[in-house]
C-alpha cells in the first residue's frame, strides 16, 4: 500500500463530473489497484475513488503552481481521477502481506451456514457451489447457480449498511473477469438492511433479500395466525 499526504485538487471525469478544490488530503493506493482520496472528517468513507482495474500515470506539471498531476482511468469505462499535486508532504509504501479476512460473528456465520443448507432461500432451483468462495482479495460468503444455470454470490451481513454492498462490488468485479463464471450477478443478503444501502444495491443491479434468522433455523413465531 502506497500512502501519500499531499496538497492537491481532484477532479473525476466520467459518467459524471466531480470537483475537489486544492486542500491537503489523503491519497491511498492500494496493491489491488483502487486509489482513494480521503479526508480527515469521516471514518471510512473516501472523498473519491476509483475501482479496480486500473492504471495510474505521474508526470510533471508546471501550471498553476503545481508540480505534478496523476491521472487514475478505470480499465473498462475509461473514467478518470485526476490529482493535480501541488505539494507531497509524505509519500511511502508498506508491504501489509496477506491479510486473513474478517472474523464473523456468530450470528452472521450461522446465517451463511444456514443460508447454505437452505440455498432455494433464494429462489426455486438455486444450487450451491461452495461457501468461503476464495478470491484475491478474499472469500466469497456463498457462490451458488441459479435456476438458469447463471452464477451469483452471496454476501451475508446481520446489518446490512453501504460498506457490504462496496465489498460485494469489489468480488463481483473480481469474478466476472473469471471466463468460467462470468456473468456473475449479486445478491445482497442480511437480517436488516439499510435503506441507503438498498438503494445503492438494486442502482448497481445487485439484488437485496432480508433474511429472517429463526425462519432459516426452523423456529416457528408463537401468535402467528397464518
Amino acid at each position: 500500500m502506497r500512502l501519500v499526504i499531499a496538497r492537491c485538487s481532484v477532479d473525476y471525469v466520467g459518467r459524471l463530473t466531480a470537483h475537489l478544490p486544492q486542500a491537503t488530503r489523503l491519497v491511498l493506493m492500494k496493491a489491488d489497484g483502487s486509489v482513494s482520496i480521503h479526508a480527515d472528517d469521516r471514518a471510512f468513507k473516501p472523498l473519491n475513488w476509483m475501482n479496480p482495474p486500473c492504471t495510474v500515470r505521474e508526470e510533471a506539471y508546471t501550471e498553476h503552481g503545481a508540480v505534478a498531476r496523476w491521472t487514475v482511468t478505470h480499465g473498462k469505462s475509461g473514467e478518470q481521477l485526476i490529482l493535480t499535486i501541488f505539494e507531497v508532504l509524505h509519500d511511502h509504501r508498506h508491504e501489509l502481506g496477506v491479510d486473513p479476512g474478517l472474523q464473523k460473528d456468530g450470528v452472521e456465520a450461522h446465517l451463511q451456514e444456514l443460508l447454505a443448507e437452505h440455498i432455494t432461500t433464494l429462489g426455486e432451483g438455486y444450487r450451491l457451489i461452495r461457501r468461503e468462495y476464495p478470491t484475491a482479495i478474499g472469500p466469497v460468503d456463498i457462490l451458488c447457480r441459479d435456476a438458469a444455470g447463471a452464477t451469483v454470490a452471496v454476501e451475508i451481513k446481520r446489518r446490512g449498511e453501504i460498506d457490504g454492498v462496496e465489498q460485494l462490488t469489489r468480488y463481483l468485479e473480481l469474478l466476472n473477469r473469471d471466463p468460467l463464471l462470468a456473468p456473475v450477478k449479486g445478491v445482497f443478503a442480511a437480517q436488516e438492511i439499510k435503506p441507503q444501502a438498498r438503494v445503492l444495491a438494486h442502482d448497481r443491479g445487485i439484488e437485496t433479500l432480508t433474511l429472517d434468522y429463526d425462519a432459516l433455523r426452523g423456529i416457528e413465531r408463537e401468535g402467528t395466525l397464518f
